[in-house]
């Protein structure tokens, strides 16, 4: 390996339009920000180094012994991050990226390509409306003014409707490109009367220097062919400091390994599925399911994954992949959305059933298991209402898991688990700090949780077990209506004044003391209804009686009445701190 002669930034992008730089399947997909970008390009006009790049020069067979990727030029958040792989049979000798992928595409990005982001407070939809494609500009009229972070020139990502704003203040950074020409360039800016402003032509000038003649591309190159050696420089040069977590270097020891699929683009693919299904995964998941499955020891370390390691999850990929995909759509038959579902660790007890018991996909939707999915709904619904994963979540892990071992063991003619062992779970946490039985002081304080709190919906979803969630939309429902409890309201009722503040406690009008949930369409039918006029609508719409009304919905009887409120509260923790202790 030996330090080269130093490359300008056009040359570098040059090398990448045409091919000559490419990405290996190891290095993780690009991740930074529009700030950071723009962070960047301030920094490459000050003069500011930025850090020296790692290339492998690759040659001959070695083309067709690994998988190599485009870069990003094009960048959509959420639906276009991916990078097209490259086939390589026939394409010339070329250098590979080792190290300063993130750098190398943000420069590109910046000069040929857009970013495109999602504006705030719109759907996660795939237009030009929720998410607009960015070009970068730079402000040539004037200095970056007060900058906490020491920028000095703007650069900003505009939209073509931000940029036709105020066109003279702003010019399209990747138009630099086609102005190497000196004579051209002054040609050009002479025809704009940019030499007019002195900090337009002085702003300019030094984008073309420092995209043009400036050496700042300064890099080392490893031409040893030996894809052993490069994965090794690669862990080496990522194994410290911020650049690459150990999860990455597992996967890049995945990549490596695998011979028959493509790691890199199957365990993506397999994080955009659980995406569509309205959950937000990463690689690192897939990664401590895998170990979960098959190695002793489940924290990320390299140590934990070898190469013998990548070929066992190659070879058991498709029953993984299936198992983890259909996990994410049980619990969305359970009404479990990305924000509820509080702890994706959650799963992985159920994944390593659903492994194990190989019906992954039956277990999902079939009759046949209609009983086991309660006993994982309830069991799910206590993890996250106990709070088991919230810390030291690998110790949590293998305790559960030494009760699978101990079944399967048990079972072993079988080779098999055959239902969830949802009691050996909880009495193996038992007596420990993560323990799923719970005191009353800590029922209480979760009868205190809030309707916005995402704990809400497990919480809700164990005091109602038996609502359609799979079929239905439900929603938390204040039983005394919100809208009530203003101080107007009550003076108006002539409720006592002492008692306003326990009225107007958000932890008696907005927790689960005054929640239930409800159909969505029986909760729009009940709007602000008062509770005992709801109460008499719907049990005689539904012919039943209000003592029948109010045991579905764990409202004490005797108290309906708004004036009733204190006496309500009082008897409604007495109702659901019972039906919770029977349920722990």
């Amino acid at each position: 390996m030996s330090f080269q002669a130093p490359i300008t930034i056009a040359q570098a992008i040059e090398n990448i339009e045409q091919n000559r730089y490419l990405l290996p399947a190891i290095q993780r997909e690009f991740e930074w920000t529009d700030e950071s970008i723009e962070w960047l390009f301030d920094s490459i006009m000050q003069d500011y180094p930025i850090s020296s790049f790692l290339f492998w020069r690759v040659e001959g067979q070695t083309k067709n012994e690994y998988k190599f990727y485009r870069f990003l030029k094009e960048y959509r958040e959420y639906f276009k991050t991916h990078n097209e792989e490259m086939d390589t049979n026939g394409l010339h000798d070329f250098t590979a990226v080792l190290d300063g992928q993130q750098r190398l595409t943000s420069i590109y990005i910046g000069l040929k390509g857009s970013y495109a982001y999602k504006k705030p407070r719109v759907r996660w939809k795939d237009n030009e409306d929720n998410i607009p494609t960015r070009k970068l500009y730079l402000n040539i009229l004037e200095p970056q003014k007060d900058s906490e972070d020491g920028s000095l020139y703007e650069f900003r990502f505009l939209t073509n409707k931000q940029y036709a704003s105020h066109p003279e203040k702003w010019f399209k950074v990747g138009d630099i490109m086609n102005l190497a020409n000196a004579f051209e360039f002054n040609k050009f800016l002479d025809n704009k009367g940019y030499k007019d402003s002195q900090f337009t032509y002085e702003t300019l000038a030094k984008l073309h220097e420092k995209i043009h003649t400036t050496f700042s591309i300064n890099y080392f190159l490893e031409k040893e062919q030996s894809l052993d050696k490069a994965l090794n420089i690669f862990i080496r040069i990522n194994s410290g400091g911020e650049p690459l977590s150990f999860s990455d270097l597992i996967m890049s020891i995945a990549i490596a390994n695998w011979t028959v699929k493509d790691a890199r683009k199957e365990i993506y693919g397999l994080v955009d599925e659980v995406r569509d299904e309205g959950f937000s995964i990463t690689k690192d998941f897939i990664l401590k399911t895998f170990l979960y499955l098959h190695s002793k020891d489940i924290k990320f370390k390299v140590s934990n994954f070898s190469s013998d390691n990548a070929i066992v999850f190659e070879k058991h990929w498709e029953d993984i992949r299936n198992s983890i995909l259909s996990a994410f759509q049980l619990v969305k038959r359970f009404g479990y959305f990305d924000s509820t579902l509080t702890s994706k660790n959650a799963l992985i007890p159920i994944i390593y059933y659903m492994y194990h018991r190989g019906d992954s996909q039956k277990i999902v939707s079939t009759k046949q298991y209609e009983a086991d999915r309660k006993i994982i709904k309830k069991w799910l619904n206590l993890a996250l209402v106990s709070r088991v994963f919230g810390g030291q979540a690998d110790t949590v892990l293998m305790s559960i898991r030494s009760v699978f071992t101990t079944k399967l063991e048990a079972e072993k003619i079988k080779s098999t688990i055959t239902q969830f062992p949802a009691k050996e779970i909880v009495l193996k946490l038992k007596g420990t700090t993560k323990e799923m039985t719970l005191n009353e002081e800590y029922i209480e304080n979760l009868l205190l949780t809030q309707k916005d709190d995402n704990l809400a919906f497990s919480l809700l979803a164990l005091l109602y077990p038996n609502l359609d969630y799979q079929n239905g939309v439900f929603h938390k429902d204040h039983v005394h209506p919100i809208s009530q409890f203003k101080k107007e309201n009550l003076q108006t009722k002539g409720i006592d004044i002492n008692e306003h503040e326990l009225y107007l406690d958000a932890y008696s009008n907005n927790s689960i003391l005054n929640l239930q949930m409800l159909d969505a369409n029986e909760n729009m039918s009940k709007q602000d209804r008062s509770l005992k006029e709801w109460v008499e609508h719907e049990s005689k719409k539904q012919g039943i009686s209000i003592q029948k009304m109010c045991e579905t919905h764990l409202i004490p009887e005797n108290c309906l009445e708004f004036t009733d409120f204190p006496q309500f509260i009082e008897e409604r923790e007495v109702l659901l701190k019972t039906k919770l202790k029977a349920i722990f």
